[in-house]
Order: C-alpha cells, then sequence, then structure tokens
C-alpha cells in the first residue's frame, strides 16, 4: 500500500467523540467539534456528528465551505476571528463566528443586512492567554455597539486559554469568565447560548470543579482526536489516544558512521547539526520529511530513534531492528504532527474501523 500514509480509525474517534459529549454533558456543557487539524474532512466529520456533536468549527471559511457542499448537516462556526477581506464569505458559510474586532462585526453586519439573514456571533474576551479577545474593560460598550447592529445577533461570549501562551483554565480564570457572562446578561436582558470557557485544556478543571458557573460550552479539538488533555497531554481514562497513525517506508538501510565527516556547515534549514559518537550504526532512511510532516512531534512505536530529518527524508538509527528496504514504520504523532500530516498533499489518508 502506498506511502506514506495516515490511518484514520474513525471507530475510534467516534469512542472519544460520544464518551466526551456524555462527560461534558453530565454538568450541563456542550460541545464544539473543532474540524481545522482534519482541514474539515468530511468522512472524519461525519463521525462526529453522528456521534451527536452537530456543532462543528473551523478556521477556515475553505474548510466549512468544503463540509457544507459534502452535505455535512451541521451548525458551523468560524473559529478564527474573521479575515476582513473574506467578510461576505463568513457571513454565506458560517452560522457563527467568533469576534474581537467591532470594525470587522460591523462589516459582517453589512453583507448580513445585504444578504437578507442574520449572522451569529461570539465575542471573545481576553483572559491571559494574550491571543484574540476584547479586553473585559471594554466588553460592556463592545455588547451596546454589538446589539446596534442590524443583521448581527449576540448569542455568546468566550475565552482562549492554554494556545498562545499556554495559560492555564482555572477555577479562577473560569469563575471571571462566568461572572463576566453574568453581568451582560444582567445588563442587557440577554440570555447567552454559549459561555464557552476554552478547549481540550479546561479538562482538568472540569474533572475538579464542584460548580462550573455559567460556562456551558467547550471547543474540542484534540482530546476527541489524541484522547488526551493538553496542559500536560495526559490521556484521558477510557479514550483512545492511537486513532491516527503515520507509516513511512524505508527507502535506504545501510552500516553507515554515527557522525557525518567532513568540515560542518549550517543544514538544509539552516541549523547546525549535533551528534554523538556510537561508532558504526545502521542508518534507515524513509520517504517522508519536514514538508510532509512535524517530525519533532512524531513517536516511532519500535525501539528505534529518529536523528534529524530534511525535506524529503526522515534518517533514522534503526538500533537492533533489523530495518529493510520496504519495510513500513509506524508512528504516533502529537497535535503538531497530525496538523502538519492531514494539511499535506502528499501524505494519503486511510480509513479504517478497527475499535
Amino acid at each position: 500500500m502506498t506511502t506514506p500514509r495516515i490511518e484514520i480509525d474513525l471507530a475510534k474517534i467516534a469512542h472519544n467523540a460520544k464518551k466526551l459529549k456524555e462527560l461534558y454533558g453530565s454538568k450541563g456543557i456542550s460541545v464544539i467539534g473543532v474540524t481545522k487539524v482534519v482541514c474539515g474532512d468530511p468522512s472524519i466529520v461525519d463521525v462526529w456528528v453522528k456521534s451527536g456533536i452537530n456543532t462543528l468549527a473551523d478556521s477556515r471559511i475553505s474548510n466549512i465551505k468544503r463540509m457544507r457542499e459534502a452535505g455535512i448537516q451541521a451548525q458551523f462556526v468560524l473559529l478564527r476571528t474573521p479575515i476582513p477581506s473574506q467578510a461576505e464569505s463568513v457571513v454565506k458559510y458560517a452560522d457563527i463566528s467568533l469576534n474581537s474586532e467591532l470594525s470587522v462585526v460591523k462589516s459582517l453586519s453589512k453583507f448580513a443586512v445585504n444578504n437578507n439573514t442574520t449572522h451569529k456571533i461570539i465575542l471573545m474576551v481576553e483572559s491571559g492567554d494574550l491571543r484574540e479577545g476584547f479586553m473585559p474593560s471594554d466588553l460592556e460598550d463592545t455588547v451596546k455597539g454589538v446589539m446596534s447592529l442590524k443583521g448581527i445577533e449576540l448569542v455568546g461570549i468566550g475565552a482562549n486559554l492554554a494556545c498562545f501562551g499556554g495559560i492555564k483554565p482555572d477555577e479562577e480564570k473560569m469563575g471571571y469568565l462566568s461572572s463576566l457572562a453574568g453581568n451582560i446578561e444582567e445588563r442587557f436582558g440577554l440570555t447567552l447560548e454559549f459561555v464557552s470557557g476554552g478547549n481540550s485544556a479546561n479538562y482538568i478543571w472540569f474533572v475538579s470543579t464542584e460548580d462550573v458557573g455559567k460556562i456551558n460550552n467547550l471547543r474540542l479539538g484534540e482530546s476527541i482526536y489524541l484522547g488526551c488533555e493538553t496542559l500536560y497531554r495526559t490521556p484521558i481514562l477510557g479514550l483512545c489516544t492511537d486513532a491516527f497513525t503515520l507509516i513511512a517506508e524505508v527507502i535506504e538501510s545501510k552500516i553507515k558512521p554515527s557522525i557525518p565527516y567532513g568540515k560542518v556547515c549550517q543544514a538544509a534549514f539552516g541549523n547546525i547539526s549535533k551528534f554523538q559518537d556510537h561508532g558504526q550504526i545502521r542508518r534507515a532512511i524513509l520517504g517522508v520529511g519536514l514538508q510532509d510532516v512535524l517530525v519533532s512531534g512524531l513517536t516511532p512505536r519500535l525501539d528505534i530513534d529518529i536523528l534529524g530529518a530534511s525535506s524529503d527524508h526522515i534518517i533514522l538509527s534503526a538500533k537492533q531492528v533489523d530495518l529493510k528496504v520496504g519495510n513500513e514504520v509506524v508512528f504516533n504523532l502529537n497535535y503538531g504532527a497530525l496538523l502538519s500530516v492531514m494539511t499535506s498533499p502528499y501524505v494519503m489518508e486511510r480509513y479504517v474501523h478497527g475499535l
């Protein structure tokens, strides 16, 4: 079978989706399924919907369009703050968008009115991670401005944590977001459909808290795909952690020195490589490289070492494994590796049902 390929176990993804929907639902928290890491792949997304997750989020309008055109029946959320030049497409393809700039919301309003429709928005609130979000002190004025716009319906507020700054979504952060939501509801006579507290990083907070407050939604991707929480990448009990597998093929296997010889300069990506002397070793080369996958996010299932990579090759120390040309080598992936593989046009996708 062709390599490199990513094998995707749809049954394991369905298992994780159902388990997490049930878990978070036990405390009244709904799940938005984040599809960006799989580029809105309809075969995978269909599994989410059949598992009961009927609100899907992606950072790219092209992926939302792909899912709609594939006939996926769901409510679609644009996860990344809209790009101003794409405002018309946002209104056309997304039911809801996450926003952090009033000028962009005004642009969405214009296109919503022109198309005789209503576009729903969630306002993101800066909570310390320092990615997107209105400063809390500006939130009331922003809500007032949003509510004056035609064609726009405010349906929630949200926070992003543990993405850029690595800030933990804890009791204090969630309590503050809950209080902001309560103030907005009271001040403006609203009932917010979404108080979205974060993402897969919220798992530890969720299982330890006795009161989720007004938090009623989370946006989950990695914990469903890879079965782990994302503060420490600890596997979640009862979930599958191997729904995705990268398989690459040996294209060379030879006994060679463990240290390059000659004058050392920069390697292909500008780095100066460092090596340890282990004498003569079996070095195997795989037909996959940095153009295909974030190699630092791969973990081989065999007892072998990744020595490094270039654009088109991964170089291994086979250690005691007798790797031969044509052998397949199997890897687990972290989120970054999965993101790069699913985005690469050079890696074939194969769907399996192995649970």
